[in-house]
């Protein structure tokens, strides 16, 4: 009995146990090792030891006199407005488009396949094929542009034009799939709901404002969050899309660490660098859920 009854307590442990295994040598061990050697200088050879110095990688990061430090602060700025600007367009585009695929609306396998297809493309191919759009003499777009009278960008190569253009690929890459997710949600909304709203007099605009957003808070927590993740990870599109240049216009935080990792001197600071960018993202992940959590809280007393 008493040996059933143990059994009985262990084996939710032991159905768990290697999912947890997987975490702690993939995730937790990493990042605490990622965070301690944040706190060394590596030594010019590798049969030197490392020596400890706090903070000061961090410091450096900071410090604009700095050689890394210098190119750091920028890039970060422009990791943050990159994010932030494709949460800001990508998130409502993808509830219309989902708002679209719900209808009855004739040729529907045709805009389904249309919205969804960019997601099916591997990132660096989808980088390839808008590198051959902002060409600035063969380009699609400026063919077109110029076809209109216009005059052709240098989209890529234009400082104030490459960050843009690179936000552009990340939207039209992401909106679609943010959509699948709105249109399960969607679709898990009771009819009775708009029906009884129709019986009140409620317009379509009612309708959107006032039962679908509210009933979708929890898809739009899911899909900020994954969002803000993607946006911070962006890596491969750079490598089709102009490496960051110019003068690190378009660099991103990550393909910035992948530049740095290869010299030993610098270790240090691309542990720091990954510290960092992990803390943000656990910042925005928490932050978001406190916000949609504690609004979720006031409806339901409401």
């Amino acid at each position: 009995m008493l040996s059933h009854r143990l059994w009985t307590r262990l084996t939710p442990y032991l159905l768990i146990a290697p999912t947890l295994l997987l975490v702690l040598v993939f995730t937790l061990l990493p990042a605490t090792r990622t965070l301690y050697d944040s706190l060394y200088q590596p030594a010019r050879r590798a049969i030197e030891p490392s020596v400890f110095i706090g903070l000061q990688n961090y410091a450096d990061l900071f410090d604009l006199t700095h050689y890394l430090g210098g190119r750091f602060l920028p890039i970060l700025q422009n990791t943050v407005i990159f994010v932030f600007v494709s949460l800001v367009v990508a998130v409502p585009l993808a509830l219309g488009f989902a708002l679209l695929l719900n209808r009855q609306i004739r040729a529907l396998g045709f805009w389904r396949f249309s919205l969804i297809y960019p997601m099916l493309l591997p990132l660096i191919g989808a980088a390839s094929i808008w590198a051959f759009l902002y060409s600035d003499s063969i380009g699609l777009i400026n063919t077109v542009i110029r076809s209109l009278g216009g005059q052709g960008q240098n989209w890529l190569g234009n400082p104030n034009l490459v960050l843009g253009s690179v936000i552009v690929v990340n939207i039209w890459k992401q909106a679609g799939y943010y959509s699948l997710f709105y249109l399960a949600g969607l679709q898990n909304i009771s009819r009775d709901i708009y029906e009884a709203a129709d019986l009140d007099g409620a317009n379509a605009g009612q309708k959107l404002l006032w039962i679908t957003v509210p009933l979708l808070r929890r898809t739009t927590l899911f899909i900020v969050v994954i969002a803000i993740t993607f946006g911070f990870q962006t890596v491969e599109q750079l490598a089709a899309l102009g490496l960051g240049n110019p003068a690190d216009r378009s660099n991103l935080l990550l393909w910035f660490i992948f530049q740095n990792i290869s010299e030993r001197r610098n270790w240090g600071y691309v542990n720091a660098m990954t510290v960092i960018l992990v803390s943000i993202l656990l910042l925005f992940t928490v932050a978001n859920f406190l916000i949609f959590e504690r609004r979720g809280v006031e409806d339901e007393r409401a």
